[in-house]
């Protein structure tokens, strides 16, 4: 019997009467879909929490490169016309960091201070992701900070006012001396990341330069480039054969390391434990086509009589299995993709139906996505190599599961199966 004829015998068993055997595949594929729709929403939400986060960090933290000065740490504004004149950069910044304790209206806190040239925060990448809260985030003054708003609000700072930066420099003798700044309040911004400006204190180059003592501090140059994702490797060497000896450079890769191999992990972690639903589903394939043999041993029966073989007959059930594997797998991944683009407005819908009902018992409101852990929208990005990958493995599950059972099928004996019809 020729596959042809065997794939249009297991289709007409899929779209069959129920009492026919078809519900069971059906059934097996309705299964299959609904183990994809959580799979396909959590790699959607996953990617997207990850490559928002990590925008985020490059966009407004990290840079997509840093170059740093290992003779002379601060001397590194030098660097800058060279740097750019390298093909496919977007610009560079130079920045100093350190920490200090500022000093508001309501309360003190540590701050990670940013000493930056002010046009980095210009810059589109830069302009695209920082909210401007309160107030404007364009410093035309050395003496005019930006603010994190969690900091802000820690300390009881609004724009306008002004808070004192406490830093410590070195004295000729090696002791610690105390510095006491006074800051104009110039904005309030925020990255949409709790985790990344929490505790943001924005100043000047210029000002960092003055206040900051050079061995508690570290300084260096901010890179953008236009495909940090794909090419951060080959402008790291690049940089590094422009500057010479005596600079160092490290991509995202390097800085955020730990951070993105932990979230890795976690996405990888995620994924397994619904791979194994998945598989769990893609047994019930093995239960359909059993069921489906049983129902159909009338046609096995003719079959074998007019001549069809083991392998013809095993072909027809593995038919089944696959045509079952792959309707289960376009339902649930488009379901999947279709609930996946749509998150952010279902994620809002149901915090205002879970705060309505709240507030029928007195409760507060309800927040799924708390900006103190989480991005407040998250990114859609949706990775078609994996989710074709994810399509793939369903299908060669459902037919792995049904070969027992579409094997046995094939070596039935058409007169015993006569016998009892």
């Amino acid at each position: 019997m020729k596959n042809r004829a065997g794939f249009f015998i297991a289709l007409r068993y899929l779209w069959g009467r129920a009492h026919e055997g078809g519900r069971y595949l059906r059934g097996a594929a309705a299964g299959i879909a609904v183990s994809l729709i959580p799979i396909i929403v959590t790699l959607i939400v996953a990617d997207g929490m990850i490559r928002g986060i990590l925008d985020r960090y490059l966009e407004l933290g990290t840079g997509h490169l840093q170059v740093f000065n290992a003779m002379n740490h601060r001397d590194i504004e030098g660097s800058i016309p060279s740097i750019n004149e390298i093909e496919g950069v977007r610009g560079a910044w130079p920045e100093q960091r350190s920490i200090g304790v500022l000093v508001g209206s309501a309360g003190r806190t540590g701050a990670a201070i940013r000493a930056v040239e002010p046009s980095f925060w210009e810059d589109p990448g830069s302009a695209y992701y920082l909210e401007v809260i309160e107030g404007s985030a364009r410093l035309e003054g050395d003496r005019e900070m930006l603010l994190g708003h969690s900091l802000a609000d820690s300390i009881g700072a609004a724009v306008g006012d002004t808070v004192r930066l406490m830093t410590i420099r070195t004295s000729a003798g090696g002791g610690s001396i105390p510095t006491i700044t006074p800051f104009v309040v110039r904005g309030v911004v925020s990255s949409g990341y709790h985790e990344l400006d929490a505790l943001w204190s924005i100043i000047t180059w210029e000002s960092g330069l003055e206040i900051l003592c050079p061995t508690l501090s570290t300084a260096s140059l901010l890179v953008k480039i236009d495909e940090p994702y794909r090419e951060a490797n080959y402008f790291a060497w690049s940089i590094r054969s422009v500057l010479g000896a005596g600079f160092s450079v490290f991509t995202w890769m390097d800085l955020l390391r730990a951070q993105y191999n932990s979230y890795e992990a976690t996405r990888q972690l995620l994924l397994f434990i619904m791979a194994l639903i998945v598989i769990v589903a893609a047994v019930n394939v093995s239960f359909a086509t059993s069921m489906l043999v049983l129902e159909r041993q009338r046609d096995i029966a003719v079959l074998k009589v007019n001549g069809a073989g083991v392998r013809g007959v095993t072909g027809i059930f593995l038919w089944g299995s696959f045509l079952t594997g792959l309707l289960g797998a376009v339902l649930g991944i488009g379901l999947g993709l279709l609930i996946g683009k749509n998150i952010n407005p279902i994620i809002r819908s149901l915090e205002a139906l879970l705060t309505f009902f709240s507030a029928l018992f007195q409760g507060g409101a309800v927040v799924i996505l708390d900006r103190d852990f989480y991005l407040e929208t998250i990114p859609i990005i949706i990775d078609w190599n994996l989710v074709l990958l994810i399509g793939c493995f369903t299908v060669f599950c459902s037919v792995a599961a049904s070969w027992i059972p579409a094997r046995r099928a094939g070596k039935l004996k058409p007169m015993e199966l006569l016998r009892k019809l």
